[in-house]
C-alpha cells in the first residue's frame, strides 16, 4: 500500500529511475573510487566531471559495459544509493522494481542484474527487455497482432526488435553504441591531425556539430587536444563533414542490425512496419540525421519518438499495469 512501483533503466551511460507519474532520477552510470581503500568518493554527475581529470589514486569507472554488469559490487552500491534517494532510508516500505536489460543477455548476466537490484533494497524485482519497455513507453499498440519495430540506440549497445502481441517476434543486439561513436571520433582526429582528445571532448563534438548524414549547413568547433609527437596542447577545428565521415563505420553496423532483424521477420509483420514506420529511441537517436540514414538504408520510414531518452524507464514502470499479460514474455531468472 505504501511502497512504490519503480522502473529502472540501467544503462551503460545513464541510469534512470521513474515511478508512475514521472522520472525521479537521472544520473550517469559512473563511479569514482579511491584505489587503495576501495572506497567510493563520488557517484553520477560528480564522478563524470572527474573523468580524465583526477590523480592516479582515484579511479573513475563505468560499472556497466555494453549494457551488462561488468563490476557487480559497484553496480549494487550505485543502485542502493539511487533507490534510497527516491524511496528514503525507511526500509519498511521497500519498492517493487522492474529493471530493463538488453535483449539476448545470458542467464548469468540476467541473474547479476536481478540480484544487484534485490541487494540494493527492493522488495521484489523483475526484468524486462529494453526494446519491449521502449515500445510500452512510446505507447505503441503492442497488444495487437500487427508488427511494431523499435530501434534503441544506447550508449553501450544497439537493439532492434519487432514486437507484436506483448512479445518480441525477432530482435538482435549489437554490443556497440554511443561510446563506440565517441571512440570513432577520437580515432579519426588522431589519424588526421595527430592530436589525442578525450572521451568527453569527443562526445561534445558528436552532440554539438555531429550528424549521421551530410548536412546543408556546415558547422565547426575548435577543441583542445594533445599533440602525439610533442605531447603539448594543440587546438584543432573539426567540421560537421568530418564527424559524418568518422561515424560511417559504426553507423553501418547499426543499419546492418536493423536489416538482419527485418530479414528474420514474417512478411505480414514487415508490411505493418512499412505502414507504421520504425520508432527510434535512446541517446544515439538525438544524433542529427540518424532518422534519414535509417529511412534511406532500410527503405522504411524511421522517426524519432517524443521521449527518446526516457521511454525505456517509463515503459518499465508502466509494465506493472499489464504485468499479467506481459509475464509470459519477460526474461526468467
Amino acid at each position: 500500500m505504501f511502497s512504490k512501483d519503480l522502473g529502472i533503466d540501467l544503462g551503460t551511460m545513464f541510469t534512470r529511475l521513474a515511478d508512475a507519474s514521472q522520472v525521479l532520477v537521472e544520473e550517469p552510470t559512473i563511479v569514482a573510487i579511491e584505489v587503495e581503500e576501495q572506497k567510493m568518493v563520488a557517484i553520477g554527475t560528480e564522478a563524470r566531471d572527474m573523468l580524465g581529470r583526477v590523480l592516479e589514486s582515484i579511479e573513475v569507472v563505468r560499472p556497466l559495459k555494453h549494457g551488462v554488469i561488468a563490476d557487480y559490487e559497484i553496480t549494487e552500491t550505485l543502485l542502493a544509493y539511487l533507490i534510497q534517494r527516491v524511496s528514503g532510508s525507511m526500509r519498511i516500505f521497500r519498492p517493487r522494481v522492474m529493471v530493463s536489460v538488453p535483449y539476448g543477455v545470458t542467464s548469468v548476466e540476467r541473474r547479476a542484474v536481478y540480484e544487484a537490484v534485490l541487494e540494493a533494497g527492493s522488495r521484489e524485482a523483475a526484468l524486462i527487455q529494453q526494446p519491449l519497455a521502449a515500445a510500452i513507453g512510446i505507447d505503441l499498440p503492442i497488444n495487437s497482432p500487427s508488427g511494431n519495430m523499435v530501434i534503441c540506440l544506447g550508449g553501450g549497445c544497439t537493439e532492434a526488435a519487432v514486437i507484436a502481441m506483448y512479445g518480441i517476434v525477432s530482435a538482435e543486439t549489437l554490443r556497440a553504441g554511443g561510446l563506440d561513436l565517441d571512440d570513432a571520433i577520437i580515432g579519426y582526429v588522431r589519424r588526421k591531425y595527430g592530436v589525442v582528445i578525450g572521451q568527453i571532448t569527443a562526445e561534445q563534438l558528436k552532440l554539438r556539430i555531429g550528424a549521421a548524414v551530410p548536412q546543408d549547413t556546415e558547422n565547426s568547433m575548435e577543441v583542445q587536444g594533445q599533440d602525439q609527437v610533442t605531447g603539448l596542447p594543440r587546438p584543432v577545428t573539426i567540421t560537421t563533414g568530418e564527424i559524418v565521415e568518422a561515424l560511417q563505420d559504426p553507423l553501418k553496423q547499426v543499419v546492418e542490425t536493423g536489416r538482419r532483424v527485418l530479414e528474420k521477420t514474417p512478411p505480414e509483420l514487415v508490411s505493418d512496419i512499412i505502414d507504421r514506420g520504425v520508432a527510434i529511441c535512446g541517446g544515439g537517436a538525438l544524433l542529427r540525421g540518424v532518422d534519414k540514414l535509417l529511412t534511406k538504408s532500410l527503405g522504411i520510414p524511421a522517426y524519432l519518438v517524443d521521449n527518446p531518452l526516457t521511454c525505456v524507464v517509463e515503459g518499465a514502470c508502466k509494465s506493472y499495469e499489464i504485468l499479467n499479460v506481459l509475464r509470459r514474455n519477460l526474461p526468467q531468472v
